[in-house]
């Protein structure tokens, strides 16, 4: 497995930004039918066939890991610059 690990700061407070992270995988889950549930209340985990992985928040940071398997490794320089622009887009304040 190759993984994609991305921290980015955030001024949104901790609602704001959990509703961002639920726009955000509820829009990867229609686009490429993953599956998320939250863990806790600042956890979403995720995953489908080769891919897994985690968005943790927190006050003013969200952290994002993710484990790409084989068939997706190609694909993990577009899908780090993907999920950039998805942070810039839902989590800039």
């Amino acid at each position: 497995m190759s993984d994609i690990v991305i921290t980015r700061k955030h001024t949104l407070g901790l609602r704001k930004a959990r509703a961002a992270a639920e726009r955000v995988a509820a829009d990867l889950q229609a686009r490429f039918d993953l599956v998320y549930t939250w863990s806790d209340s600042n956890s979403l985990v995720f995953d489908r066939p080769g891919v897994a992985g985690q968005l943790a928040l927190a006050r003013h940071e969200v952290a994002l890991t993710v484990r790409l398997g084989l068939f997706y490794r190609p694909f993990r320089a577009a899908l780090e610059d993907e999920i950039h622009a998805y942070f810039d887009r839902e989590f800039a304040g």
